[in-house]
């Protein structure tokens, strides 16, 4: 019997009705299926310009600058799905639902933030960088 009660935790509803309906109603849902996106593409064009500056040292430039935009892009959908898990949830980060989500999106954050104060602070070289 112990394994068909996690069976049944397991297929537990990720939203409750209200928080359902909050996601349903607010522009932050509109607002993350337009960044998801946008963040995904933004991570493509930046790991193809990085992989091109790595194999044939050429683009160095067009590579630091996708991983500025590519960190910008982060903390824009990390702020704003911070509000949207405010708005469903009742609480700015780390919402069951979402926790490891979150917990993943703050390393992430937090190494390319690394990144920028080390390119901005000349702490290593371009191919350390990338």
């Amino acid at each position: 019997m112990r394994g068909w009660k996690q069976v049944q935790q397991a297929g537990k509803a990720l939203y409750k009705e209200q928080e359902r309906l909050r996601r349903d109603s607010t522009v932050w849902t509109l607002v993350q299926g337009v960044l998801a996106p946008v963040q995904f593409v933004v991570f493509l064009v930046s790991l193809g310009l990085i992989l091109r500056y790595l194999s044939t040292g050429h683009g160095l430039e067009a590579a630091q600058i996708s991983v500025i935009i590519k960190t910008l892009t982060l903390y824009a959908i990390m702020i704003t799905g911070a509000i949207w898990e405010k708005v469903v949830f009742g609480r700015y980060l780390f919402a069951p639902a979402f926790f490891w989500e979150d917990v993943f999106s703050m390393l992430v954050l937090a190494l390319h933030t690394a990144y920028l104060a080390a390119y901005w602070g000349g702490l290593l070289a371009p191919g350390a960088l990338m």
